[in-house]
């Protein structure tokens, strides 16, 4: 678990990291937000704020030049006139009106900005780019200068006020808007100034809420709504508030407060406004733009629509209602891609079609008065949500399998996307995606993949050392080659199988705990491993008390035969001695010896594969070792691996079928080797090789006779006894006629 959660960390720190990496944070907007954009698609637009268009069909409707700088403004004062009857809150050009017409047009035109005291017009900021030079004329870099032009003088003065509005030009895609130009004396941009004009009819309670919180400042700012227009401009008196809102911090906090507090006593509309204005006032210099769609998904009229009104009857103009909207007057062309005023945004169509400066200022406005700007994550939530987010993946990768990770990390990657797009929708937050999703995702998998892999060698020359301690080279070898294809491992060869298991393991397990039975059984496994090494054998298998040890030939080998029954003798011995020593409950060994061809290597299936001798040779020689409990001997072995094999002494059991095979094998105990055995031993097996002929021919009185016999002599000899009671079963009960003298087990 350490490594999966050291995985998590790396995974983490490295989005975290790249993430605040500003080319990044651009990436986040170009593609990120792009995307989040997309998926939504078009959203309502509030019905405050209507476009009319200076388009191509109004020119021709009108008969007038299709560049808008050409139309005569006596168009926009009748324009203006109509949209003031109409009931309209705020009129905003966005046109620039730097160049003189004819006098009469621009002194009618600023007569009816001047009566209405409705008209906000836009001001060009220009920017100049002077060379910096060294003393020695090189030069070292450029001075940008930007300046604000107002409209001509006439108009200047009529307007209830002026603001600009910059935007890039493409092929920069426009995402965020100023609200205070910091470069321009951190001065109120288009959407801000249209909004607090729109605002001012709740300019009452505005100021009675600032008195209220800062009684002090009351008397410093204009009375009334009329005040306000008759004190100057207005953006003046929002470059007053602004001031108080950035020299008190705290004023918006208690103002929002108590508008929060008093919601359900005052009018919605009233509240929301005046705590969406309050927002604005200490809001940063610019904000993101939360489109509503592409071009013309803004309520947008054109021009000529508005004019003809004035010719008809007052029931046909019901379509159009204007009454306390926001209303913005500019260039808004959808049907040509040759269009002057476009930018290029999220909603720009592929036909070339892209939003206007009148469509962004819409919308900027719109933003500001639902109070739904696109908002980027806090920067303790960035943090907090890259490092989450990276300890979620990268941990999953770590722990699951490398299929299960990439299903884990897909289906995480879309539940991510899918709770950013729920929370984009409802409520603007923007939450990053680039580096989640495009960045640690795939490092978070591809990384663990390597790291495993890393692991999985350096377990696999780990295990090979393991191997290597236990198994020849050449199987080690092998193995390690077809580790691609582990099947591949697995080789036929001839076998001589030796079995052995631990009497009284039961008992003994019992009374001792595990980590001490643990160490005993380390101790008595070193002394039945170590005889199967010194001889030349391979131990394939242990299973709690027992173990499987083999000797592998291309053929039958007589050499190998000699090595597992020396090596069977020698742990028979080293086990009395470890009885002798250990000093607790003796563990008899039981040993079991085959021999044949069996299948070496690998076995198993899916993703658990063990080193196995595999065949009926081995199952034989585990039926054998258990055998022995039956004839309570240490050491049988069949006549197969005592075939070519001299220098041991050995007692026949003649053709014994164990428990659970159904052919027969002949049988032989291994007793010791010849330069070891006593006259007794040798005497008891002749005389147990003339029982068991007696035995065989059933001759159950001459068999029991002699049985008894070595019994009387030799002690409590378990073949005896057991053929003894086989005779004397037999005796009572015959065999059937076509018994030919194997015994049953």
């Amino acid at each position: 678990m350490a490594k999966a959660i050291t995985a998590g960390l790396l995974t983490a720190f490295s989005g975290l990291l790249l993430s605040l990496i500003p080319g990044v944070f651009h990436l986040e907007e170009d593609i990120g937000l792009h995307l989040l954009f997309r998926l939504r698609g078009p959203r309502q637009a509030p019905s405050d704020v209507v476009i009319v268009t200076l388009d191509r069909v109004s020119s021709k409707k009108l008969d007038i030049p299709t560049d808008p700088d050409k139309w005569p403004r006596s168009l926009h004062a009748r324009l203006t006139e109509s949209l003031s009857k109409k009931g309209a809150s705020v009129i905003a050009f966005d046109i620039v009106f730097t160049e003189k017409h004819a006098e009469e047009e621009d002194r009618l035109f600023a007569e009816v900005i001047q009566r209405t005291q409705k008209v906000v017009l836009c001001e060009f900021i220009k920017r100049e780019t002077l060379p910096v030079t060294d003393k020695m004329g090189a030069e070292k870099g450029d001075i940008y200068i930007e300046s604000v032009i107002p409209p001509i003088e006439c108009l200047s003065s009529a307007a209830l006020a002026l603001a600009p509005f910059p935007l890039p030009k493409v092929p920069v895609k426009v995402s965020r808007y100023w609200t205070f130009k910091t470069g321009s004396g951190d001065w109120p941009t288009l959407p801000v100034v249209v909004f607090q004009v729109y605002a001012l009819a709740m300019y009452d309670e505005l100021i009675r809420f600032i008195g209220n919180e800062r009684p002090s400042l009351k008397e410093k700012l204009p009375r009334d709504r009329g005040a306000v227009v008759r004190d100057g401009r207005v953006e003046n008196f929002i470059q007053v508030l602004r001031d108080t809102f950035k020299n008190d911090p705290s004023l918006a906090e208690d103002i929002l407060e108590t508008l929060e507090r008093k919601q359900r006593d005052m009018n919605p509309r009233v509240n929301q406004i005046l705590m969406s204005l309050i927002k604005v006032y200490r809001s940063p210099g610019s904000n993101y733009l939360n489109f509503y769609g592409p071009p013309g998904t803004i309520t947008t009229i054109p021009y000529y629509r508005i004019l003809d009104e004035q010719q008809k009857s007052v029931a046909n103009i019901r379509g159009f209602d204007f009454k306390d909207k926001a209303v913005f007057v500019g260039l808004s062309e959808r049907m040509r891609p040759e269009q002057k005023d476009g930018f290029y945004t999220v909603f720009s169509q592929p036909s070339g079609i892209d939003l206007s400066g009148v469509e962004i200022a819409a919308t900027a406005f719109a933003n500001l008065l639902e109070d739904n700007p696109v908002r980027p994550l806090s920067f303790a939530g960035h943090i907090t949500l890259m490092i989450l987010w990276g300890m979620l993946i990268g941990i999953c990768c770590f722990l699951f399998p490398t299929i299960i990770a990439a299903g884990s990390v897909s289906g995480l990657g879309v539940i991510y996307l899918v709770a950013v797009q729920y929370q984009f929708n409802r409520t603007g937050i923007w939450y990053p995606l680039v580096v989640p999703l495009f960045f640690q995702a795939p490092l978070a998998f591809f990384g663990t993949v390597l790291w495993k892999y890393r692991e999985t060698h350096r377990e696999r020359q780990n295990i090979r050392r393991a191997f290597g301690t236990y198994l020849p080279n050449k199987v080690v070898d092998q193995l390690s080659a077809n580790i691609g294809d582990i099947q591949a491992s697995s080789q036929t060869v001839y076998g001589v199988c030796l079995f052995t298991d631990a009497g009284k393991y039961t008992m003994l397990s019992e009374t001792m705990e595990p980590k001490e039975l643990k160490a005993f059984m380390g101790k008595y496994y070193e002394t039945i491993f170590t005889p199967v090494k010194q001889h030349g054998g391979i131990v394939v298998d242990v299973a709690g008390d027992s173990m499987l040890a083999v000797w592998t030939a291309p053929h039958s080998d007589a050499v190998h035969k000699h090595r597992a029954c020396s090596a069977a003798l020698d742990i028979a011995k080293r086990v009395q001695q470890f009885n002798q020593s250990s000093g607790r409950l003796d563990l008899p060994i039981r040993v079991g010896l085959h021999s044949g061809e069996i299948e070496l290597g690998t076995v198993g299936a899916g993703d658990h594969y063990e080193y196995h001798a595999v065949g009926d040779i081995v199952n034989t020689a585990s039926r054998l070792e258990d055998a022995n409990k039956d004839l309570e001997t240490q050491i049988l072995a069949s006549e197969d691996v005592l075939q070519e094999v001299d220098g041991f002494l050995t007692r026949d059991f003649g053709k014994i079928r164990p428990r659970g095979k159904l052919k027969p094998i002949s049988v032989h105990e291994l007793i010791c080797r010849m330069e070891n055995c006593e006259e007794k031993q040798k005497r008891l097996c002749e005389r147990f090789a003339r029982a068991l002929s007696a035995y065989q021919r059933e001759s159950w009185d001459e068999a029991i006779e002699i049985f008894q016999e070595s019994l009387n002599l030799y002690g409590q000899d378990g073949p005896s006894k057991f053929f003894l009671a086989k005779c004397e079963a037999y005796k009572m009960n015959p065999p059937p006629e076509t018994w030919n003298g194997i015994t049953d087990l």
